[in-house]
């Protein structure tokens, strides 16, 4: 999803060398950031990526982050799905927060913006009230029992 290009750092001694971070950092740093907030269900990923872990290969953690580099301006999107029940733009401005201050901290790179896209919301699993051994509930499950709690 990122440019091929690697980000230079300015370095306060450029007697030491360079030091050149590849934009998929960049992505992990923000994957991992993102979903580390409250109220984050999981980062939206491609068809490949969903595949490969299906199939139980490593999970990307750079899923759903897309950089772009413009002038020597980053921005980042962020493509993430919600818990029901949370406040959509509290969660997208924790969200916005958390990843300017991350790769600040982890790269001394300022974000010209970080673009939050809801792309939808996970509703909690309930459990079935149907038994699968009682589909159409006509069985009394105590029917198959004699007065002594044995099976008859």
């Amino acid at each position: 999803m990122a440019d091929s290009s690697n980000i230079t750092l300015q370095s306060e001694e450029p007697s030491l060398g360079q030091i050149q971070i590849a934009p998929e950092v960049l992505e992990i740093i923000v994957g991992i950031a993102v979903s580390q907030i409250d109220g984050v269900n999981r980062m939206q990923g491609t068809i490949s990526s969903s595949v490969n872990e299906l199939f139980g290969r490593k999970k990307s953690l750079g899923k759903g982050v897309k950089l772009t580099i413009v002038d020597d301006q980053i921005s980042v999107d962020v493509y993430a799905y919600l818990n029901y029940g949370v406040s959509v733009p509290k969660v997208a401005l924790a969200i916005q927060d958390k990843v300017k201050q991350q790769i600040l901290f982890m790269t001394d790179l300022a974000l010209s913006e970080v673009n939050v896209h809801i792309t939808g919301i996970v509703t909690e699993k309930t459990e079935s009230a149907i038994d699968p051994n009682n589909l159409f509930g006509d069985e009394d499950p105590e029917a198959d029992q004699n007065e002594d709690g044995e099976e008859s």
